[in-house]
């Protein structure tokens, strides 16, 4: 509890964009988020004014950290389980706890886990050598492998098309599972809040479009999705949120096939599906997971615009005009477009920001989005 303010506090650990954009929403529930940062320069370590600088690895810089903190929750899932567990034995509140969070961790167990629900997944299989993966495919390539911990953005999976690359990727020693290929139309996302009460909160299905395994853009409302499709994926992320027994933000990333729904990943934290939700729902998912884990009553998930378009901002190629005139620029030519800068060092493809604009028209919306990205990305 903090004691100038009587509210309580609440410990990130990790201190990348989603910490920067918790902290904001924190700041108008009267709080301050306490960070843990591997650096000063981290993108929340330069806002926050609560900031322990330490590794996530340790537990005793854990243990410090989560002193003193109403509630401890996460801007990523790379802290070791023993550590969580060791910290739910001292009686810290950790969201999500660790026997939720460890299906975020590790995929193979997501995946067992997932089919003993009954939820709707690829066929996959946990591989330790090349055969195994041959005799998955059985002859009909390609097919996707995946590291059961540790990947994002694209990294950490593989689309493997012959033998060969899967003798190549197995000789690395990184564990697998392997996955069938699934023919999608698109990919959704199905974000949910859930408290320790039991509440939960769902906000509308999005599409998300991937480029070269990053999402480079969300739509909100996702366009043509059935009513009754996008209930059934709010109604699986709800029941996986109760099943799992999540606390916080989970998303749900979801593949959209001719048969139905598929599930493709879960987080258990605040996701890039959801940065739309500042500006375009009454409720943001970062005050919504503020609210979750200190179990708060939950925000309305109601959109506030027809239509809602975030588009990230990756660093572009160096040189060129600054960021600073690009902004001068973007605001100038669109007025309306909302931008949100992580103050990161910029390098070729990483997530330095997003961009989102409102309106009634999808095909609008869209475009001027990913014209103010692109300018932000490229000067041009």
């Amino acid at each position: 509890m903090d004691t100038r303010t009587g509210l309580p506090v609440v410990g990130m650990v990790g201190g990348g964009q989603l910490a920067r954009m918790t902290h904001q929403a924190a700041i108008s529930l009267g709080q301050s988020l306490r960070v843990l940062s591997v650096t000063a320069d981290d993108s929340a370590a330069l806002v926050a004014a609560d900031v322990r600088i330490g590794t996530h690895t340790d537990l005793a810089t854990l243990r410090e950290f989560a002193d003193g903190c109403e509630a401890v929750t996460f801007d990523h899932e790379h802290v070791p389980t023993e550590h969580i567990e060791a910290l739910e034995a001292d009686g810290v509140k950790i969201y999500p706890g660790s026997k939720a969070l460890l299906y975020a961790q590790d995929k193979g167990l997501m995946r067992e886990r997932l089919a003993a629900l009954g939820a709707p997944v690829p066929r996959w299989r946990q591989v330790t050598t090349a055969a195994e993966i041959e005799s998955f495919a059985g002859g009909s390539w390609p097919v996707v492998a995946k590291a059961t911990r540790g990947g994002y953005d694209g990294k950490g999976v593989w689309m493997l098309s012959t033998p060969a690359e899967a003798a190549e990727l197995v000789a690395t020693g990184t564990p697998l599972i392997v996955e069938e290929r699934v023919q999608l139309r698109r990919e959704l996302a199905a974000l949910v809040a859930r408290s320790p009460f039991g509440q939960v909160a769902a906000y509308p299905v999005v599409e998300t479009v991937q480029q070269d395994g990053i999402c480079v853009e969300v739509l909100a409302p996702a366009p043509g999705l059935s009513e009754e499709r996008a209930l059934e994926a709010q109604q699986l992320a709800i029941d996986l949120a109760h099943s799992l027994g999540v606390v916080g933000l989970l998303a749900v990333e979801l593949f959209e096939t001719d048969d139905g729904i598929i599930v493709n990943e879960l987080a258990m934290r605040p996701h890039n599906s959801g940065h739309w939700t500042i500006e375009g729902a009454r409720t943001s998912q970062f005050e919504q997971h503020l609210r979750a884990v200190l179990d708060y009553p939950m925000g309305s998930t109601t959109l506030t615009a027809p239509v809602v378009v975030m588009a990230n901002v990756l660093g572009g190629r160096p040189g060129g005009i600054s960021i600073d005139e690009r902004l001068h620029h973007l605001f100038a030519s669109d007025p309306g477009a909302r931008v949100h800068l992580y103050g990161k060092q910029v390098r070729p493809g990483r997530k330095i920001g997003h961009v989102t604009v409102l309106g009634d028209d999808m095909m609008s919306v869209r475009a001027r989005a990913a014209r103010a990205a692109k300018w932000l990305q490229e000067g041009e």
